[in-house]
Protein backbone atom coordinates (compact mmCIF):
# COMPACT_ATOMS: atom_id res chain seq x y z
CA UNK A 1 0.00 0.00 0.00
CA UNK A 2 1.52 3.37 -0.69
CA UNK A 3 2.32 6.34 2.00
CA UNK A 4 -1.19 7.99 0.96
CA UNK A 5 -3.01 9.48 3.95
CA UNK A 6 -6.68 8.82 3.71
CA UNK A 7 -7.57 12.38 3.41
CA UNK A 8 -6.29 12.50 0.32
CA UNK A 9 -8.40 9.85 -0.98
CA UNK A 10 -10.91 11.39 -3.54
CA UNK A 11 -13.47 8.60 -2.82
CA UNK A 12 -13.70 9.77 0.84
CA UNK A 13 -13.42 5.42 2.16
CA UNK A 14 -11.70 4.90 4.53
CA UNK A 15 -8.89 2.14 4.45
CA UNK A 16 -9.61 0.93 7.57
CA UNK A 17 -13.38 -0.02 7.15
CA UNK A 18 -11.56 -2.41 4.56
CA UNK A 19 -9.21 -4.42 7.10
CA UNK A 20 -10.77 -7.29 8.81
CA UNK A 21 -9.80 -10.95 8.63
CA UNK A 22 -11.94 -13.80 6.27
CA UNK A 23 -10.75 -17.67 6.37
CA UNK A 24 -7.75 -16.77 7.90
CA UNK A 25 -7.14 -14.05 5.04
CA UNK A 26 -6.47 -10.15 5.66
CA UNK A 27 -8.65 -7.82 3.57
CA UNK A 28 -7.60 -4.35 2.54
CA UNK A 29 -8.10 -1.38 0.99
CA UNK A 30 -5.76 -0.49 -2.50
CA UNK A 31 -5.87 3.22 -4.24
CA UNK A 32 -4.53 3.24 -7.59
CA UNK A 33 -3.93 7.04 -9.36
CA UNK A 34 -2.87 8.59 -12.55
CA UNK A 35 -1.54 11.77 -13.39
CA UNK A 36 -4.67 13.09 -14.50
CA UNK A 37 -6.13 12.83 -11.06
CA UNK A 38 -8.30 9.82 -11.85
CA UNK A 39 -8.59 7.11 -8.79
CA UNK A 40 -10.08 3.37 -8.60
CA UNK A 41 -10.77 2.08 -5.39
CA UNK A 42 -10.10 -2.20 -4.74
CA UNK A 43 -10.77 -4.44 -2.25
CA UNK A 44 -8.88 -7.42 -2.30
CA UNK A 45 -12.13 -8.90 -1.05
CA UNK A 46 -14.17 -10.67 -4.20
CA UNK A 47 -11.85 -8.07 -6.44
CA UNK A 48 -14.40 -5.46 -5.77
CA UNK A 49 -14.35 -2.40 -7.00
CA UNK A 50 -15.41 0.41 -4.45
CA UNK A 51 -14.94 3.51 -6.07
CA UNK A 52 -14.17 4.74 -9.47
CA UNK A 53 -13.29 8.79 -9.03
CA UNK A 54 -13.17 10.24 -12.94
CA UNK A 55 -14.43 14.18 -14.11
CA UNK A 56 -17.51 15.46 -15.73
CA UNK A 57 -17.69 17.72 -18.67
CA UNK A 58 -16.60 20.60 -15.56
CA UNK A 59 -14.02 18.54 -14.30
CA UNK A 60 -16.06 17.95 -11.35
CA UNK A 61 -15.20 14.17 -10.09
CA UNK A 62 -17.40 11.73 -8.71
CA UNK A 63 -17.64 8.00 -7.94
CA UNK A 64 -19.20 6.17 -11.06
CA UNK A 65 -19.32 3.11 -9.77
CA UNK A 66 -21.83 1.68 -7.26
CA UNK A 67 -19.67 -0.29 -4.01
CA UNK A 68 -19.82 -0.44 -0.49
CA UNK A 69 -17.82 1.64 1.84
CA UNK A 70 -16.61 -1.03 4.40
CA UNK A 71 -15.81 -5.17 4.01
CA UNK A 72 -18.85 -6.01 6.39
CA UNK A 73 -21.84 -4.58 4.20
CA UNK A 74 -19.78 -6.23 0.86
CA UNK A 75 -19.91 -9.34 3.01
CA UNK A 76 -23.42 -9.37 4.03
CA UNK A 77 -24.97 -7.02 1.72
CA UNK A 78 -28.14 -7.34 -0.23
CA UNK A 79 -26.59 -7.44 -3.74
CA UNK A 80 -23.30 -10.41 -3.19
CA UNK A 81 -21.84 -9.40 -6.57
CA UNK A 82 -22.00 -5.69 -6.25
CA UNK A 83 -18.61 -4.60 -8.47
CA UNK A 84 -16.79 -7.31 -7.64
CA UNK A 85 -14.91 -10.06 -9.83
CA UNK A 86 -16.97 -12.98 -11.02
CA UNK A 87 -15.52 -16.67 -10.79
CA UNK A 88 -15.97 -20.05 -11.35
CA UNK A 89 -18.52 -19.56 -13.92
CA UNK A 90 -19.98 -16.20 -14.44
CA UNK A 91 -23.95 -15.64 -15.31
CA UNK A 92 -26.21 -19.10 -15.31
CA UNK A 93 -25.86 -22.90 -15.96
CA UNK A 94 -29.18 -24.92 -16.24
CA UNK A 95 -30.16 -26.70 -13.44
CA UNK A 96 -26.87 -26.44 -12.04
CA UNK A 97 -25.86 -29.25 -14.19
CA UNK A 98 -23.36 -30.25 -17.28
CA UNK A 99 -21.23 -32.60 -18.49
CA UNK A 100 -17.36 -33.03 -18.80
CA UNK A 101 -15.38 -35.88 -19.78
CA UNK A 102 -18.66 -38.28 -19.86
CA UNK A 103 -18.77 -36.94 -16.32
CA UNK A 104 -21.82 -35.67 -14.83
CA UNK A 105 -21.52 -32.53 -13.11
CA UNK A 106 -24.11 -30.83 -10.14
CA UNK A 107 -23.45 -27.36 -8.85
CA UNK A 108 -25.50 -25.57 -6.23
CA UNK A 109 -28.38 -23.82 -7.18
CA UNK A 110 -28.75 -20.26 -6.32
CA UNK A 111 -30.91 -18.17 -8.95
CA UNK A 112 -34.60 -20.18 -9.13
CA UNK A 113 -33.40 -23.55 -10.38
CA UNK A 114 -30.28 -22.25 -11.47
CA UNK A 115 -26.74 -22.06 -10.88
CA UNK A 116 -25.32 -18.25 -10.67
CA UNK A 117 -22.29 -16.55 -10.50
CA UNK A 118 -20.12 -19.63 -9.29
CA UNK A 119 -22.76 -21.05 -6.81
CA UNK A 120 -23.21 -20.55 -3.15
CA UNK A 121 -19.90 -18.51 -2.91
CA UNK A 122 -17.87 -17.74 -5.85
CA UNK A 123 -15.32 -15.84 -6.12
CA UNK A 124 -16.80 -12.72 -5.23
CA UNK A 125 -16.56 -13.60 -1.64
CA UNK A 126 -13.34 -15.09 -1.84
CA UNK A 127 -10.26 -13.32 -0.27
CA UNK A 128 -7.44 -12.75 -3.05
CA UNK A 129 -3.84 -12.08 -2.18
CA UNK A 130 -2.99 -8.90 -3.30
CA UNK A 131 0.00 -7.09 -4.52
CA UNK A 132 0.47 -3.43 -5.46
CA UNK A 133 2.75 -3.16 -8.05
CA UNK A 134 2.90 0.97 -8.21
CA UNK A 135 0.94 3.84 -7.96
CA UNK A 136 -1.51 2.48 -10.67
CA UNK A 137 -1.25 -1.77 -11.00
CA UNK A 138 -3.21 -4.09 -8.65
CA UNK A 139 -2.17 -7.89 -8.78
CA UNK A 140 -4.53 -10.74 -7.35
CA UNK A 141 -5.02 -13.95 -7.19
CA UNK A 142 -6.88 -16.39 -5.95
CA UNK A 143 -6.02 -20.38 -6.03
CA UNK A 144 -9.65 -22.42 -6.30
CA UNK A 145 -9.41 -25.98 -4.87
CA UNK A 146 -10.26 -28.95 -6.39
CA UNK A 147 -13.85 -29.24 -5.96
CA UNK A 148 -14.69 -26.13 -4.79
CA UNK A 149 -18.96 -25.33 -5.21
CA UNK A 150 -18.70 -28.34 -7.24
CA UNK A 151 -16.18 -27.70 -10.34
CA UNK A 152 -13.50 -29.96 -10.96
CA UNK A 153 -9.74 -29.08 -11.51
CA UNK A 154 -7.63 -26.77 -8.94
CA UNK A 155 -7.71 -23.85 -11.09
CA UNK A 156 -4.91 -20.75 -10.47
CA UNK A 157 -6.25 -17.46 -11.13
CA UNK A 158 -4.02 -13.76 -11.77
CA UNK A 159 -6.10 -10.82 -12.13
CA UNK A 160 -4.25 -7.21 -12.95
CA UNK A 161 -5.99 -3.72 -12.27
CA UNK A 162 -4.43 -1.45 -14.16
CA UNK A 163 -4.99 2.63 -14.29
CA UNK A 164 -3.87 4.27 -17.50
CA UNK A 165 -3.00 8.26 -17.80
CA UNK A 166 -6.12 7.85 -20.31
CA UNK A 167 -8.82 6.84 -17.88
CA UNK A 168 -8.49 3.47 -18.64
CA UNK A 169 -9.56 0.23 -15.96
CA UNK A 170 -7.63 -2.22 -17.90
CA UNK A 171 -8.44 -5.81 -16.31
CA UNK A 172 -6.07 -8.43 -17.15
CA UNK A 173 -7.12 -12.10 -16.27
CA UNK A 174 -5.12 -15.73 -16.91
CA UNK A 175 -5.92 -18.77 -14.92
CA UNK A 176 -4.11 -22.08 -15.45
CA UNK A 177 -5.86 -25.85 -14.34
CA UNK A 178 -4.39 -28.61 -13.28
CA UNK A 179 -7.78 -31.01 -14.85
CA UNK A 180 -9.84 -30.42 -17.34
CA UNK A 181 -12.75 -27.54 -16.18
CA UNK A 182 -14.91 -25.14 -17.38
CA UNK A 183 -14.00 -21.84 -16.45
CA UNK A 184 -15.79 -18.37 -17.41
CA UNK A 185 -14.42 -15.03 -15.44
CA UNK A 186 -16.18 -10.99 -15.60
CA UNK A 187 -16.38 -8.42 -13.71
CA UNK A 188 -19.60 -7.22 -11.93
CA UNK A 189 -18.90 -3.68 -12.03
CA UNK A 190 -22.29 -1.49 -11.42
CA UNK A 191 -21.40 1.68 -13.62
CA UNK A 192 -23.54 5.02 -12.93
CA UNK A 193 -21.98 8.03 -14.84
CA UNK A 194 -24.31 10.47 -13.12
CA UNK A 195 -22.23 9.83 -9.86
CA UNK A 196 -23.63 7.96 -6.88
CA UNK A 197 -26.34 9.86 -4.90
CA UNK A 198 -29.25 9.66 -2.47
CA UNK A 199 -30.78 8.15 -4.70
CA UNK A 200 -28.53 7.84 -7.83
CA UNK A 201 -29.81 9.02 -10.81
CA UNK A 202 -32.28 6.38 -13.13
CA UNK A 203 -30.28 5.63 -16.13
CA UNK A 204 -33.40 6.01 -18.43
CA UNK A 205 -31.80 8.71 -20.16
CA UNK A 206 -28.39 7.06 -20.43
CA UNK A 207 -27.58 6.75 -23.64
CA UNK A 208 -26.12 3.44 -24.93
CA UNK A 209 -24.63 1.71 -28.12
CA UNK A 210 -23.55 -1.78 -28.38
CA UNK A 211 -21.56 -3.59 -31.19
CA UNK A 212 -23.56 -6.43 -31.81
CA UNK A 213 -25.74 -7.59 -34.45
CA UNK A 214 -27.20 -11.14 -32.31
CA UNK A 215 -28.01 -11.66 -28.71
CA UNK A 216 -29.20 -14.43 -26.74
CA UNK A 217 -33.19 -14.61 -26.07
CA UNK A 218 -33.72 -16.39 -22.38
CA UNK A 219 -36.76 -18.66 -20.53
CA UNK A 220 -38.44 -17.15 -17.82
CA UNK A 221 -35.61 -18.55 -15.47
CA UNK A 222 -33.30 -15.98 -17.44
CA UNK A 223 -31.64 -19.57 -19.38
CA UNK A 224 -30.70 -19.03 -22.99
CA UNK A 225 -33.39 -20.62 -24.99
CA UNK A 226 -30.67 -21.78 -27.56
CA UNK A 227 -31.06 -19.58 -29.66
CA UNK A 228 -29.09 -16.71 -31.49
CA UNK A 229 -31.35 -13.92 -32.96
CA UNK A 230 -30.92 -10.89 -34.55
CA UNK A 231 -31.19 -7.54 -32.94
CA UNK A 232 -32.48 -5.70 -35.90
CA UNK A 233 -36.42 -4.56 -35.23
CA UNK A 234 -36.11 -5.52 -31.38
CA UNK A 235 -35.55 -3.85 -28.20
CA UNK A 236 -32.51 -4.96 -28.16
CA UNK A 237 -30.63 -3.05 -30.76
CA UNK A 238 -27.99 -0.94 -29.96
CA UNK A 239 -26.53 -0.39 -33.26
CA UNK A 240 -27.26 2.80 -33.22
CA UNK A 241 -27.12 4.75 -29.83
CA UNK A 242 -30.29 5.20 -28.36
CA UNK A 243 -31.20 5.99 -24.12
CA UNK A 244 -32.15 2.87 -22.36
CA UNK A 245 -35.69 4.07 -21.37
CA UNK A 246 -36.30 4.58 -25.14
CA UNK A 247 -37.44 0.24 -25.00
CA UNK A 248 -37.00 -0.46 -21.22
CA UNK A 249 -40.46 -1.48 -20.69
CA UNK A 250 -41.15 -2.28 -23.94
CA UNK A 251 -44.14 -4.71 -24.65
CA UNK A 252 -41.95 -7.66 -25.36
CA UNK A 253 -41.67 -11.19 -23.60
CA UNK A 254 -38.03 -10.87 -23.89
CA UNK A 255 -37.99 -7.67 -21.79
CA UNK A 256 -40.28 -9.62 -19.23
CA UNK A 257 -38.39 -12.66 -18.81
CA UNK A 258 -35.44 -10.24 -17.87
CA UNK A 259 -37.61 -7.46 -16.08
CA UNK A 260 -35.74 -4.87 -18.32
CA UNK A 261 -32.26 -5.50 -20.19
CA UNK A 262 -30.10 -8.84 -18.88
CA UNK A 263 -28.91 -10.40 -21.82
CA UNK A 264 -25.83 -11.91 -23.55
CA UNK A 265 -24.88 -10.20 -26.82
CA UNK A 266 -22.57 -12.03 -29.45
CA UNK A 267 -20.26 -9.19 -29.80
CA UNK A 268 -19.36 -8.37 -33.55
CA UNK A 269 -15.29 -9.92 -33.98
CA UNK A 270 -13.45 -9.99 -37.15
CA UNK A 271 -11.65 -13.19 -35.66
CA UNK A 272 -11.58 -15.03 -32.25
CA UNK A 273 -10.43 -13.59 -29.30
CA UNK A 274 -9.29 -9.63 -30.25
CA UNK A 275 -9.31 -6.86 -28.31
CA UNK A 276 -12.17 -5.13 -30.20
CA UNK A 277 -14.96 -2.72 -29.00
CA UNK A 278 -17.93 -3.71 -26.84
CA UNK A 279 -20.68 -0.83 -25.92
CA UNK A 280 -20.35 3.08 -25.16
CA UNK A 281 -22.42 4.95 -22.84
CA UNK A 282 -23.08 8.72 -22.53
CA UNK A 283 -24.81 10.50 -19.44
CA UNK A 284 -26.26 13.67 -21.13
CA UNK A 285 -26.04 15.69 -17.79
CA UNK A 286 -22.30 15.32 -16.88
CA UNK A 287 -21.02 14.55 -20.03
CA UNK A 288 -19.51 11.06 -18.59
CA UNK A 289 -18.95 8.30 -21.01
CA UNK A 290 -17.30 4.98 -21.17
CA UNK A 291 -16.46 2.85 -23.36
CA UNK A 292 -15.74 -0.71 -23.35
CA UNK A 293 -13.45 -3.02 -25.71
CA UNK A 294 -12.78 -6.81 -24.80
CA UNK A 295 -11.46 -10.15 -26.03
CA UNK A 296 -14.40 -12.05 -25.00
CA UNK A 297 -17.38 -13.78 -27.51
CA UNK A 298 -19.76 -12.38 -25.37
CA UNK A 299 -21.20 -9.40 -23.10
CA UNK A 300 -24.25 -9.39 -20.65
CA UNK A 301 -26.08 -5.92 -20.93
CA UNK A 302 -27.94 -5.89 -17.34
CA UNK A 303 -29.81 -2.81 -16.25
CA UNK A 304 -29.82 -2.84 -12.64
CA UNK A 305 -32.97 -4.43 -12.77
CA UNK A 306 -33.23 -6.34 -9.39
CA UNK A 307 -31.60 -3.40 -7.39
CA UNK A 308 -33.69 -2.45 -4.34
CA UNK A 309 -32.61 0.79 -2.59
CA UNK A 310 -30.22 -0.04 -0.28
CA UNK A 311 -27.20 2.11 0.88
CA UNK A 312 -24.48 1.68 -0.96
CA UNK A 313 -20.85 4.09 -0.19
CA UNK A 314 -21.12 7.65 2.23
CA UNK A 315 -25.06 7.61 2.16
CA UNK A 316 -26.04 6.81 -1.31
CA UNK A 317 -28.46 4.65 -2.49
CA UNK A 318 -28.85 2.24 -5.23
CA UNK A 319 -32.24 2.13 -6.10
CA UNK A 320 -34.36 0.17 -9.29
CA UNK A 321 -32.02 0.35 -12.53
CA UNK A 322 -29.49 3.03 -10.76
CA UNK A 323 -26.94 1.21 -12.69
CA UNK A 324 -25.70 -0.62 -15.77
CA UNK A 325 -23.24 -3.94 -15.91
CA UNK A 326 -21.38 -4.83 -18.91
CA UNK A 327 -20.19 -8.27 -18.26
CA UNK A 328 -17.41 -9.55 -20.70
CA UNK A 329 -17.93 -13.51 -20.99
CA UNK A 330 -18.52 -16.55 -22.56
CA UNK A 331 -22.35 -17.44 -23.05
CA UNK A 332 -24.29 -18.08 -20.15
CA UNK A 333 -24.74 -21.69 -20.15
CA UNK A 334 -22.23 -22.68 -22.66
CA UNK A 335 -21.60 -26.09 -21.00
CA UNK A 336 -24.94 -27.36 -22.13
CA UNK A 337 -24.75 -25.70 -25.72
CA UNK A 338 -22.04 -27.35 -27.54
CA UNK A 339 -22.33 -24.70 -30.51
CA UNK A 340 -21.58 -21.63 -28.31
CA UNK A 341 -17.83 -20.69 -28.02
CA UNK A 342 -15.97 -23.35 -25.35
CA UNK A 343 -15.49 -22.47 -21.65
CA UNK A 344 -14.00 -25.68 -21.52
CA UNK A 345 -10.33 -24.94 -19.92
CA UNK A 346 -7.52 -28.01 -20.34
CA UNK A 347 -4.45 -28.34 -18.50
CA UNK A 348 -1.32 -26.79 -20.31
CA UNK A 349 -3.62 -24.03 -21.73
CA UNK A 350 -4.58 -20.31 -20.58
CA UNK A 351 -7.49 -18.59 -19.91
CA UNK A 352 -6.94 -15.05 -20.97
CA UNK A 353 -8.80 -12.17 -20.99
CA UNK A 354 -8.74 -8.66 -21.76
CA UNK A 355 -11.34 -5.97 -20.97
CA UNK A 356 -11.48 -1.74 -21.00
CA UNK A 357 -13.27 0.29 -19.50
CA UNK A 358 -12.36 3.69 -20.59
CA UNK A 359 -13.60 6.91 -19.21
CA UNK A 360 -14.14 10.41 -20.66
CA UNK A 361 -16.27 13.05 -21.57
CA UNK A 362 -18.78 14.31 -24.32
CA UNK A 363 -18.13 17.94 -24.47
Amino acid sequence: MSNTTETQYLCGLKRENFQTTVDGKKTDLFILKNESGSEVAITNYGGAIAAIMVPDRDGNYANVIQGFDNVNKLIEGSEPYLSTLIGRFGNRICKGKFQLNGKKYELFTNNGPNSLHGGKRGWNAKVWDAIQMNSRELSLTYVSPYGEEGYTGEVKCHVTYTLTDDNELVINYLAVTNKRTIINLTNHGFFSLAGIANPTPTIDNVICEINADFYLPIDETSIPTGEILKVEGTPFDFRKPKAFGLEINADNEQIKNGSGYDHNYVLNKNEEGELSFAAKITEPVSGRTMEVYTTEPGMQLYTGNFLSGFEIQNGATAPRRSAVCFEAQHFPDSPNRPYFPSCVLRPNDKYKQTTIYKFGVDK
